[in-house]
């Protein structure tokens, strides 16, 4: 079998901002939400069985107690943050399994899901839909893998490499010298991503890094201003890096099968009928009869 994970805050802001505004029967903007449900009823038409979608009921985390700058809600407009416990509830009832992050974060519950769904012997490949560089780390060969389903483009282990240059143990220790944006950590001052892909190539995590510039490989430029730089900076790197990887300790499922598709519960006609879907009821109940 195969197990997908699908990275439902990424959908609702892919949707946000892809499809037209829509309100439902209380006149609440659904809109994104539609979106996202005929996308994984897309996912099930086309022969998924086990999903598992994490969302990030508040995206404030554990992690803003750790670094004061990491990511908030702030400026995320409420047209959009109001869809979240709308999209938790209606995937719900549509039957599929919901992780809603408070205290962790979405990335961290689909982590802890692909490396408890890997260990399962019946599992053939877990994929991770989200292009988000964050979950390149739980890659793992070719059974855990990466699919940027917008994109068509599924990266395994070599495609890890071959995009950031280091493998995927590896990225939390080049997210932490690069840095993230989007998660507001600004990474280690002249570490560019040449730079730090040549380095960890090398040198797998910063521990591994040589204090000493003059030891560092011949092929790495600039080994004296880098080394300076990420050592002057060194709890920060770590800080960073702690903030970049992601949890394994989520609570999620307990066995695999937790995750089969059985089909849709009785309140998801209703609501269907709230949303203004009529489009989606139709395709999910003759699915149903044609069982």
């Amino acid at each position: 079998m195969d197990v997908h994970l699908v990275d439902g805050t990424y959908e609702l802001f892919r949707h946000f901002f892809a499809v037209p505004s829509a309100k439902d029967a209380n006149g609440k903007e659904v809109g994104a939400v539609r979106g996202v449900l005929n996308s994984v009823w897309s996912m099930i038409e086309r022969g998924a069985t086990h999903i598992g979608v994490a969302t990030d009921q508040v995206v404030e985390s554990f992690r803003n107690e750790l670094y004061p700058g990491y990511k908030t809600s702030e400026g995320v407009a409420p047209e959009l943050l109001s869809q979240f416990p709308i999209l938790e509830e209606a995937l719900e009832a549509m039957g599929v399994v919901v992780w809603p992050m408070v205290y962790y974060e979405a990335d961290d519950a689909l982590a802890s899901a692909a490396a408890k769904a890997a260990k399962d012997r019946r599992v053939k490949q877990v994929l991770i839909c989200t292009p988000d560089k964050d979950l390149s780390q739980c890659v793992v060969g070719t059974q855990v893998v990466q699919l940027d389903r917008r994109r068509e483009i599924l990266r395994d282990e070599a495609g890890v490499v071959a995009k950031f240059g280091v493998k995927p143990q590896s990225i939390p220790d080049y997210l932490a010298v690069v840095g993230d944006s989007a998660d507001g950590f600004p990474g280690v001052p002249g570490w560019g991503l040449k730079a730090a892909s040549l380095t960890l190539s090398r040198y797998p995590h910063l521990e591994d890094i040589p204090k000493e510039w003059r030891e560092w490989h011949p092929s790495i430029k600039k080994a004296r201003t880098l080394s300076e730089s990420l050592f002057n900076a060194w709890n920060d790197a770590l800080l960073f890096r702690t903030l970049a990887t992601l949890r394994l300790d989520v609570p999620v499922f307990d066995t695999v099968e937790d995750l089969r598709w059985k089909g849709p519960r009785p309140n998801f006609e209703e609501h269907c009928r709230r949303m203004k879907s009529p489009a989606l009821l139709g395709r999910v109940t003759s699915s149903e009869k044609q069982k």
